[in-house]
């Protein structure tokens, strides 16, 4: 990373407001997180005590979609919008070990993020890594971008893990995901984990709003439901995070945060 794009992302930090990226990471135990992002989230987890677990509960959702995708669906290409800071078991390290030949490009606009981009960018010598600086609400840049590492003629794995909230209803996600689809071969998929509406999230947004950190547009289940329209929803279809294909033994609480997997036929 040469000094000049460095300094531009120096000039975009700011550490006195909350970044929904470092709030995240304080709640899976990172350290990549500055004093407005601690007080922000200790805010809503105050407010709701399960916000931890949404970041968790992500994090194994992330790992048994690609568990699903690199393995019994045969992917070898992901673009993973929204990834957030890095941390354990990030989706090349899930893909590649699977399959070493796995092709991973991560979009992301955080500062911080893309500071830690070097962190991303290992790759297992079979397969490859990469990184892309776009906002997930322009997804022609996206699809250019990542063109350069993936094969749009070929199936792709598309990973929507808690970043649709993120998108406002005026900047029209459903029409977002379907740009994205629309780009996709046959035997693509789609894989989506966001918070749904309920009294208690709702109450946990509008306290992160106050305390500085970006609207987060909460949703029903139909609604999510939505963002799969055209697409052949794989089994157990559109369920609580916990709920979909939990590992054997274990028995899973529901959670206000549900996610699906979809197939482009």
């Amino acid at each position: 990373m040469t000094s000049g794009p460095k300094s531009d992302l120096q000039s975009r930090l700011r550490t006195d407001q909350p970044a929904s990226a470092r709030m995240w990471d304080y709640l899976l135990g990172g350290k990549d997180n500055f004093a407005a992002d601690r007080a922000a989230a200790d805010a809503v987890t105050a407010q709701l005590p399960e916000m931890a677990e949404f970041a968790r509960a992500g994090r194994r959702f992330l790992s048994r979609a690609i568990g699903f995708l690199a393995g019994e669906a045969g992917i070898r290409q992901f673009l993973d919008i929204g990834p957030g800071l890095p941390t354990v078991e990030n989706t090349h390290e899930l893909a590649q070990r699977i399959a070493p030949e796995s092709r991973v490009v991560y979009v992301d606009n955080d500062p911080l993020v893309l500071v830690h981009a070097r962190a991303l960018l290992t790759s297992s010598p079979e397969g490859a890594t990469d990184y892309v600086d776009a906002d997930a609400r322009d997804p022609a840049r996206i699809l250019q971008a990542a063109a350069a590492t993936l094969d749009f003629s070929r199936p792709v794995a598309v990973m929507l893990i808690g970043i649709l909230g993120h998108i406002p209803d005026e900047d029209n996600p459903a029409e977002i995901v379907r740009a994205l689809v629309d780009s996709l071969a046959p035997g693509s998929y789609v894989a989506i984990n966001d918070s749904i509406t309920t009294p208690q999230n709702d109450d946990a947004a509008h306290t992160a709003h106050r305390k500085g950190a970006a609207d987060y547009t909460l949703r029903t289940v139909e609604q999510i439901t939505a963002f799969f329209d055209g697409l052949e929803l794989v089994e157990p279809g559109i369920v609580s995070n916990p709920l979909w294909r939990p590992e054997p033994g274990t028995r899973p609480a529901e959670l206000a945060v549900y996610c699906g997997v979809a197939r482009k036929v």
